[in-house]
């Protein structure tokens, strides 16, 4: 496998490394940004809509209220929260551009300083003087990669995927109708509001369970603790806005 030393040529790494590299597979967990939008649209609309249901059910609503209310709110919020998706991978693109263009102007006005900032960063490493230089050295001859350098080591900075907004919004969107619809789906097929409520209650808290609990394996925390605080929430939630209707509308 070649690497490219930044102006377009291959650079061949030492055969004994290569080997080393061809013979070991690392097994990551690359899909964090999925994740995360999955876990927002899916948290969201499991219980937003869920609060809403039973504070309209604690109003003495009907069932078809009810989800017509609902859905109203499904739709508009997934709508909110896809846009706030998109919005937000697309502030963290043009902020990846202004710095790159920063780094890249700041490599051929303030060389000098650019290179002492590389010592200080390798430095902070445990990289002695006599070892670094060199690597100083070879990165001024090479501004791509001094320029990349820069961006990952010093800012923190990782070059966006250009269709990162759109797939964000998609997703963030999807997860949120797909969350929303799990409260409301009872209500379709009781028309008593407050049966309604109490099969919704039964499958809202059962799926924000489950929905705890694989959030919690894919993030590295406890499942179990991670289930019991998600469906905590939604359940409180859900009782605040029940609670308030009660004692507005008895």
């Amino acid at each position: 496998m070649a690497a490219n030393d930044g102006r377009g040529q291959a650079r061949t790494l030492d055969p004994e490394k290569q080997t080393l590299l061809n013979q070991h597979t690392e097994k990551h967990f690359t899909a964090g940004e999925i994740v995360r939008d999955i876990i927002i649209g899916v948290s969201d609309g499991l219980t937003v809509p869920f609060a809403l249901a039973a504070g309209l059910s604690g109003a003495n609503a009907t069932s078809s209220i009810v989800l017509t209310a609902g859905i109203a709110e499904v739709a508009a919020g997934a709508i909110s929260m896809g846009l706030g998706g998109y919005l937000a991978a697309k502030s963290e693109a043009d902020h990846y551009t202004r710095e790159l263009r920063r780094e890249q102007e700041e490599v051929v006005n303030v060389p000098d300083t650019e290179a002492a900032e590389v010592a200080e960063i390798l430095a902070e490493y445990g990289v002695e003087p006599h070892e670094y230089t060199p690597v100083v050295n070879a990165l001024r001859k090479n501004p791509k990669a001094w320029v990349d350098f820069m961006m990952k080591f010093e800012l923190g900075l990782e070059k966006p995927d250009p269709r990162r907004a759109l797939h964000s919004a998609l997703t963030i969107a999807i997860a949120y109708v797909l969350g929303g619809s799990v409260p409301l789906l009872p209500y379709v097929f009781f028309p008593r509001a407050r049966e309604a409520l109490v099969a919704s209650v039964v499958v809202t808290l059962g799926a924000l369970l489950i929905f705890g609990f694989a959030k919690g394996h894919f993030t590295g925390n406890k499942p179990f603790q991670s289930a019991f605080q998600t469906a905590l929430i939604g359940a409180v939630a859900s009782a605040a806005a029940f609670g308030l209707a009660k004692a507005i509308h008895p």
